[in-house]
């Protein structure tokens, strides 16, 4: 807890400058601080109690259960101060202390300035020195970004170069190591991007944009050769063994105005696999080393009143790690998604209902060599319609409908495996086992100017491997369909009431569920809910558990102050796409955010 001294010791040159202000010519000097100085502080804290249904708290880390720790808070303190018009510094602290939330990477178990940077930026020039966040293209090859709900961070800490001499040309140039909790990678990865687009470049008339774009990430680790413990003459074959992984993409961005699509080819270079747990051995597969490759392409119409947008991605064997380690799914970084250099989020819906988010496909974007329920990749698609029913019409009525579909199938790619030859051939657009359909439709209606309602329907089958975690297309799919409700009642002076009402139907796994939602918003600032959802259809009678949820919020300008006791059902969760497994808990939780 000592650390917490480092936020301290941030904040005192300036309490100790404002107590030193008896000037006018030090107050100005001040105001000029503070004005070019902004920042904000997110603060989560859990406090995991027993519980007589579900069970003492047990953490899922063996090294953090033995600190039997029930209290843990994630904080982060982010300061950006700005001066000389074109320059920026700043840094980011983090403290996970006494431990960090359950469903953490572990290595997050201290408080420590985590990243910092400096800036240079004009209309046509910008540097960065320090750690930097990137993504070129969609992120099928790089994307370093940070998503605290799951404990991700994968600044890049180096230098990067942005160049705009014109408006339709771009280049980026970067050299970093990967953030891994409050250290680096063992690795060096170096970038290039550039986008230029000719609509804007050649005045080509008919287009809003004609954007090709090009990029390169290279990965450079060192390796050293593991010893056979049982026989030490036995040297490891490393001809040709793929220390530097060169991977390039191609993209084409065209817009028509009401028509648009955009593809992107990126092609992995040779990368180590490794022996997966099912089978005997471990460690890399000894002189089989693969390339990966992906597809993406999208396409769409949009008018007033109608928008389509159809999205087909293919991906084999593209799991690209900041250290090769990263790759092998017995490794911690694997179970917590650590180490990613590239971005290949789920393209299904994402579902805002908590009984639509119990049964969800999680990509597959990985090679894994084995006979029987071995994998190379994924290969699907998603189609989203949405459509307003004009004011007035038979259904539309006075205020207008608006409707929304979404229907998305992904499945195994088409392969052939030999365990024996470490080898495998993929099929390039053969769908092989199907892992993921869903259907979703969304129907959002006002009745009057205080009354307003949301009605979904979810039909999804999903293998059973992707939901619950195992191997894929070998135990069967989870079919289930979900109908939910949400009214909403305007009380007048910022005051609002929103009931929602939610059923999971299956006859697979824990069966049925139901749910329900009671919200009252006092004012603009002051909100209070209640949620349950209840497993009663289990067929097993002492598992038919309720997960309830009490809690509110407060706000005041940009500080929002939230409470909430209850529980957390255990499984797949998911944050912009990404997934991983997490337990179930009970535990009362305080949220703190602010910026200034």
């Amino acid at each position: 807890m000592k650390k917490i001294a480092i936020f301290l010791v941030l904040l005192l040159p300036m309490l100790n400058f404002s107590q030193e202000v008896d000037t006018e010519e030090n107050n100005t000097i001040f105001k000029e601080f503070l004005n070019n100085l902004s920042g904000n502080l997110e603060s989560n804290a859990q406090w995991y109690t027993n519980d007589a249904v579900l069970g003492d708290f047990e953490d899922p880390n063996p090294d953090f259960e033995l600190r039997d720790e029930h209290v843990r808070v994630n904080s982060y303190l982010r300061l950006d101060y700005s001066f000389l018009d074109n320059f920026t510094v700043g840094l980011q602290v983090e403290s996970y202390e006494p431990l960090p939330l359950i469903n953490y990477y572990p290595e997050y178990n201290d408080t420590q300035i985590a990243t910092y940077y400096a800036n240079y930026r004009n209309k046509t020039l910008d540097v960065t020195a320090g750690y930097f966040y990137e993504q070129f293209g969609s992120g099928l090859l790089l994307r370093a970004f940070e998503e605290r709900q799951l404990g991700l961070n994968t600044a890049l800490r180096g230098g990067r170069i942005k160049y705009n001499p014109t408006e339709y040309l771009d280049v980026t140039a970067l050299y970093g190591q990967q953030r891994v909790a409050f250290d680096v990678s063992e690795s060096d990865i170096f970038g290039f991007d550039t986008n230029f687009d000719f609509a804007k470049a050649f005045e080509i008339k008919g287009f809003s944009r004609l954007n090709l774009g090009l990029s390169y990430v290279g990965k450079k680790e060192d390796f050293t050769p593991p010893v056979d413990e049982f026989d030490p003459t036995n040297e490891f074959d490393t001809t040709d063994f793929p220390e530097m992984i060169n991977s390039y993409s191609a993209r084409l961005d065209v817009d028509f105005g009401n028509v648009y699509f955009k593809t992107e080819y990126a092609l992995k270079g040779e990368d180590v696999s490794y022996i997966p747990p099912a089978l005997p051995g471990t460690g890399i597969i000894e002189g089989k080393y693969f390339d990966g490759n992906a597809l993406l392409f999208t396409a769409g119409y949009s008018k007033k009143g109608l928008g389509v947008s159809n999205t087909f991605r293919r991906m084999e064997n593209m799991i690209f790690t900041a250290e090769r380690e990263a790759k092998n799914i017995s490794s911690t970084e694997f179970q917590f998604n650590m180490q990613n250099v590239n971005y290949l989020p789920t393209l299904t819906k994402q579902q805002d209902y908590s009984l639509a988010n119990i049964y969800i496909y999680n990509t597959q974007p990985g090679l894994f060599l084995q006979n029987f329920g071995g994998q190379a990749g994924e290969i699907g698609n998603t189609l989203d319609i949405f459509y307003n029913f004009k004011k007035g019409s038979l259904l539309g009525g006075k205020y207008g409908t608006k409707f929304t579909m979404n229907f998305s199938y992904w499945a195994l790619l088409e392969a052939e495996f030999d365990q024996a030859e470490s080898t495998y051939e993929a099929e390039f657009l053969k769908f092989g086992k199907r892992l993921n359909r869903d259907i979703n439709f969304e129907v959002r209606k006002r009745f009057s100017k205080n009354w307003s309602s949301i009605f979904t329907y979810v039909n999804t089958i999903v293998d059973k491997g992707v939901a619950l975690g195992g191997n894929l297309g070998t135990d069967g799919d989870i079919k289930s369909q979900v109908a939910i409700a949400d009214i909403t009642h305007k009380l007048g002076n910022g005051k609002s009431i929103r009931i929602e009402a939610q059923h999971l139907w299956t006859k697979d796994d824990k069966k049925n569920w139901a749910g329900g939602t009671l919200e009252y918003v006092a004012s603009r600032k002051l909100a209070f809910y209640v949620t349950d959802i209840y497993n009663y259809g289990n067929d097993i009678e002492e598992d038919q558990n309720h997960y309830y949820n009490i809690g509110g919020s407060f706000t005041k300008g940009a500080t929002r102050v939230a409470l909430n006791y209850g529980r957390q059902r255990g499984g797949l969760l998911c944050v912009g796409g990404v997934c991983r497994f997490v337990p179930e808990n009970t535990g009362l939780t305080l949220n703190l955010s602010t910026s200034f």
